[in-house]
């Protein structure tokens, strides 16, 4: 193992350059992410702030894991365009602030992924897409249950069919908390999502929404009856990519759509997005501690329902394990796949790239229906 900060240099089995780079290491995913390529004996570059911890870390994956200290976006940034990586894994929010400058910080020729499912974020990388082709780098925004879920569940329901003409997936995560603080990655990721506001797809345009609409509840597959509510998440704009549908919803169930709920939720992102106080519950949700939970139910969910114009419609199910287990599982796959070179160049969401064979190789099933 070999440790270097900003201004110290560096050698390991990748040599000043290569290996697979995963940004925010010491945090969960980042964990998990490192255990899984290290067992499948991947040259790492574990980056993060706490150089103690990064060791720990790099003892607990085995291997000949190298550590690279970096406390800010900016140091981390310079230190990739000198050591020009195969791959980066970016699991630093917020992913709107963090994805373009590491993704431009890198020589040509570097392979980028995120674990995004931010609308902004997720549209401000596939705009990259003709820069990756011309330096011969694919990015992969929304690698993880966020995105890639739901995109693959588009992908089986439109696979040998036409365009459809509308479309709605939803997201029904069940995950696992960890005790800890909130953290202030995480806190700026949901404070910036909260600002948004409500968009769905009409007639091809992505187009404001009432912030707190589109509500469904629908039966899962084992029974199970759930409400989601839409949302302006990366899985709607990658829903629409992937189905070619001019009438795009994205739901999600994680956040609670009671009416009360619903009704004071314009009037939060209003608030929100007032720069003081935004900051300000920045700060305040960043100090939060989580108490570990075990995850609600035993199976993560995702729904497409596609409509066409002679009103026929087909719906397809993903279903997987607990959702952040899957999203590390992809994170992994979709790494060790643009390290073998596996990939064309360019700025495309998982499911579009590999399709959702992808998720079946990150362990997840489908089910489909008939017509109705």
């Amino acid at each position: 193992m070999s440790e270097k900060t900003g201004t110290e240099t560096e050698t390991g089995p990748a040599g000043d350059g290569g290996g697979i780079w995963i940004l925010g290491a010491t945090g969960r995913t980042g964990r998990a992410i490192a255990a899984l390529l290290a067992a499948r004996g991947l040259a790492l570059v574990l980056v993060g702030r706490d150089a103690g911890r990064l060791r720990d870390l790099a003892g607990e994956v085995g291997g000949d894991a190298r550590t690279v200290v970096a406390g800010t976006v900016e140091e981390t940034a310079a230190v990739l365009a000198r050591s020009a990586p195969t791959v980066i894994v970016n699991t630093i929010g917020p992913f709107t602030s963090t994805a373009v400058p590491l993704i431009r910080a890198c020589p040509p020729g570097t392979h980028y992924l995120d674990l995004s499912n931010e609308l902004t974020s997720i549209r401000q990388v596939l705009d990259l897409h003709d820069e990756a082709v011309a330096g011969g780098s694919t990015l992969v925004p929304g690698a993880g249950f966020g995105v890639c879920a739901t995109e693959s569940a588009v992908r089986k329901v439109c696979e040998g069919r036409p365009p459809a003409e509308r479309l709605r997936v939803d997201a029904v995560p069940s995950v696992r908390t960890e005790p800890g603080l909130l953290g202030e990655a995480l806190a700026a990721s949901l404070v910036d999502g909260a600002t948004v506001g409500g968009r769905r797809y009409e007639g091809g345009r992505l187009v404001r929404a009432r912030t707190g609409g589109g509500v469904e509840r629908f039966t899962l597959p084992d029974g199970s009856a759930v409400r989601a509510m839409a949302l302006p998440s990366g899985d709607l704009e990658a829903a629409h990519r992937a189905s070619g549908a001019p009438y795009v919803t994205a739901g999600n169930t994680e956040i609670p759509s009671a009416l009360v709920v619903r009704a004071l939720l314009p009037l939060a992102a209003a608030l929100l997005a007032r720069p003081a106080i935004g900051n300000a519950a920045k700060r305040r949700l960043a100090r939060v501690r989580a108490t570990e939970r075990a995850a609600p139910r035993p199976h993560s969910w995702a729904r497409a329902r596609a409509t066409w114009p002679d009103g026929t419609t087909h719906e397809a199910w993903l279903r997987t394990g607990e959702a952040m287990e899957f999203t590390t599982a992809v994170a992994a796959e979709v790494a060790a796949r643009l390290a073998r070179g596996e990939a064309t160049p360019g700025a495309r969401t998982p499911a579009t790239l590999f399709g959702p064979g992808l998720a079946e190789a990150a362990g997840a099933q489908f089910l489909t229906d008939g017509a109705t």
